[in-house]
């Protein structure tokens, strides 16, 4: 990476970080409000007043500063030009909707930049924790402006697991052994942000996730030592036609083969 393309990712952290600080003051403005809320996906999936106005402060701030750059968003609906632009936005308004509605805390606004289908900039801003978690491309992850590092746990010490208790059975006696299974955590990129600064040796993420549930997480991850992979231990690739993923694996770099070795083992 030229010393060009780094000072452009990194102008690219600090728009995109003052952009979700932005939104995620817009969202915390309805939290524990009662917004209004509609549902999607066969009345699956809720999204509320919250959602599109952060969304909206998004896009806002975001298109108007690098108009050139594509854009997706889980509130927006899609447009197949981001297909054809080699850097593009990839946006959760606030994810973590449930928790969101529900009081809880644990939600966030995810705002990445991938060029040819790697995040470069990422950043994470969960309102109601008051943290921020953000990385570059060839830098180092920060929480709150300290650096983050995956957990150093080797495979004989206990690994605490975010993972359903359904999936866990499968897996060989030997695995479950050395698993502290953790309480569910309803944001998918927080999750993954828990794996990037220690508090869990790593995640399997279920079938159907989306680019922009794990643009964002994904590089703060990479950035704090750890990887986001599918069953064939390659990285997720962002921004094609297709934005939903099949099962993945998120775990401190060294991790990952110990991980899919006992997913492949069930």
């Amino acid at each position: 990476m030229s010393d060009m393309e780094k000072a452009r990712w990194q102008r690219d952290l600090t728009l995109i970080a003052d952009a979700a600080k932005e939104a995620g003051a817009v969202a915390y403005g309805f939290f524990n409000q009662s917004p209004e809320v509609w549902w999607k996906n066969g009345d699956r999936s809720p999204v509320s007043a919250a959602d599109f106005a952060a969304n909206k402060t998004l896009e806002t701030i975001l298109r108007k500063a690098r108009p050139d750059y594509g854009w997706l968003s889980e509130e927006t609906d899609d447009d197949a030009d981001r297909l054809a632009r080699e850097t593009v936005f990839i946006i959760d308004p606030i994810d973590g909707t449930r928790a969101f509605l529900g009081g809880q805390k644990v939600w966030c606004v995810s705002v990445a930049v991938v060029h040819r289908g790697r995040p470069v900039a990422g950043v994470l801003y969960a309102p109601a924790l008051e943290e921020l978690y953000e990385a570059v491309e060839g830098g180092v992850a920060v929480k709150n402006g300290v650096p983050l590092a995956v957990s150093a746990a080797g495979a004989d010490e206990t690994s605490r697991l975010a993972i359903g208790e359904d999936l866990l059975t499968t897996f060989p006696p030997e695995f479950r052994a050395r698993v502290s299974r953790q309480k569910y955590i309803p944001s998918l990129a927080y999750r993954i942000a828990m794996v990037a600064d220690g508090r869990l040796e790593g995640t399997f993420v279920k079938g159907n996730s989306h680019d922009w549930d794990l643009a964002a997480a994904d590089l703060i991850l990479a950035c704090a030592g750890g990887g986001l992979v599918d069953l064939e231990g390659r990285p997720v690739v962002y921004n094609s036609a297709d934005v939903t993923h099949k099962v993945l694996c998120a775990a401190p770099t060294p991790r990952i083969d110990e991980f899919l070795a006992a997913f492949a083992g069930r």
